[in-house]
């Protein structure tokens, strides 16, 4: 975006620049953070108020008298560019340093100098962190040397330690300060990022809890629904009182045990206490009572399993196994045409294979609509097994098959 600007000047554009804390915007002078102004305001007081009583750091024999306080004013100037422009700061700070030896010394002109090397360090580029330190730790031993080189005294080590508090020691808290501060936004960040995975876990353990209920929803629901549906059409469409009572008493069986299992569903989304016992999950013995059911629905079923006898499952993998010949069942009862359906358990090797094979064609009577969803929700159970699924026509079209094969180690996902 760019900001609307008199005729014949030049359009700037808007974007902010950040550096330290203060916002830049091209084509204007920085403008001082208010505490750097404080600083500056603070260090030009001090520095008056010492003068004022006469308390001088050196002869001045060159720059006598009132020459003092001209790097005393400059340098609480540049306080203002301590945040803005550090390391231009810096340069005009120690130029201004050394003229202020020229002349009597103020020691505000020293502490000033100071805070805008610590503020160099911290402000500063990384490149300019990195570098303003060894090159102060460098300075510090020339001057102790070349000052005991040239007076011979111990004496002269005095001006090395000052040199040394004046330029490294500032420098050298900006860079733990700078550190710091860059560990605590990198600890922010990594917080932040670990709050954001937590939310995305969260998000998805609802997704994955909310397909599972709607996958034993659909399961336990739906076969109770079809046969209601089929059965009721069958009452209303044929003029029978004997056709009428058997469909009325398959509709109140199926439509009792929907009550059931929607009432059992309901309880445990309700109890949310933790005390209560789940529920048994159904397993393969349930099967029998299953295709009986379907028999009183009216499909012709029948199972054969041929599992060695007694065998024990893993619950996932029963689980799994029961929701597919129920739904496998009810699509038949949906859809089927008129003849025998199997239903065939078998083991082969690892996996427990589970095939329902019904006849494919025009079904004669009612019908109840279908939604797919159940095919999907059965190669979701499989899949999540780490296993197989397969359904379509066989039998060149006049069969429909449903296939699964469902790993039996412990180690598969659970549903």
């Amino acid at each position: 975006m760019y900001r609307r600007l008199a005729p014949g000047t030049e359009a700037v554009p808007s974007r902010a620049l950040f550096d330290g804390g203060v916002t830049i915007r091209p084509g204007r002078l920085p403008r001082p953070h208010r505490d750097d102004a404080l600083i500056a305001l603070a260090g030009l007081v001090g520095g008056l108020a010492f003068w004022a009583i006469g308390l001088h750091s050196q002869s001045g024999r060159w720059l006598p008298g009132a020459w003092v306080l001209v790097p005393l004013f400059v340098m609480s100037g540049l306080e203002l560019l301590r945040r803005t422009a550090p390391q231009t700061a810096l340069v005009l700070a120690t130029l201004t340093l050394v003229a202020d030896q020229f002349t009597r010394g103020n020691l505000a002109t020293v502490l000033m100098f100071t805070d805008i090397m610590y503020a160099a360090v911290l402000y500063g580029t990384p490149a300019a962190a990195r570098r303003i330190p060894r090159v102060t730790v460098l300075l510090t031993i020339t001057v102790t040397v070349g000052c005991y080189a040239w007076l011979r005294t111990p004496d002269a080590l005095l001006i090395g330690i000052a040199t040394g508090l004046i330029a490294f020691t500032p420098a050298a808290t900006g860079v733990l300060v700078r550190n710091h501060r860059e560990a605590a936004v990198t600890a922010r960040l990594q917080a932040e990022q670990t709050a954001l995975l937590a939310e995305m876990d969260r998000t998805q353990a609802v997704i994955a809890e909310r397909s599972r209920m709607a996958r034993e929803l659909h399961d336990m629901v739906a076969n109770h629904l079809s046969a209601i549906a089929i059965h009721s059409t069958a009452a209303l469409s044929i003029d029978d009182p004997k056709t009428s009572r058997d469909a009325l008493g398959v509709i109140r069986e199926n439509s009792v045990d929907g009550l059931a299992e929607m009432r059992r569903l309901i309880g445990l989304l309700r109890d949310s206490s933790g005390d209560r016992e789940p529920a048994a999950a159904p397993t393969l013995a349930g099967l029998d009572a299953l295709v009986s059911q379907a028999r009183t629905n009216g499909l012709d079923a029948h199972l054969t399993d041929a599992r060695p006898a007694g065998e024990k499952l893993p619950t996932p993998v029963e689980l799994a196994a029961y929701r597919i010949v129920q739904e496998s069942l009810t699509n038949a009862l949906k859809h089927a045409a008129p003849g025998e359906v199997t239903v065939t358990l078998a083991r082969e090797g690892s996996a427990l294979t589970v095939c329902v094979r019904s006849p494919h064609g025009e079904r004669p009577g009612p019908r109840a609509p279908g939604s797919g969803a159940g095919l999907i929700g059965m190669h979701e159970r499989v899949e999540l097994l780490g296993g197989t699924f397969g359904a379509g026509k066989c039998d060149a079209g006049k069969v429909w098959q449903v296939r699964a094969r469902l790993p039996v180690t412990e180690g598969g996902s659970t549903v």
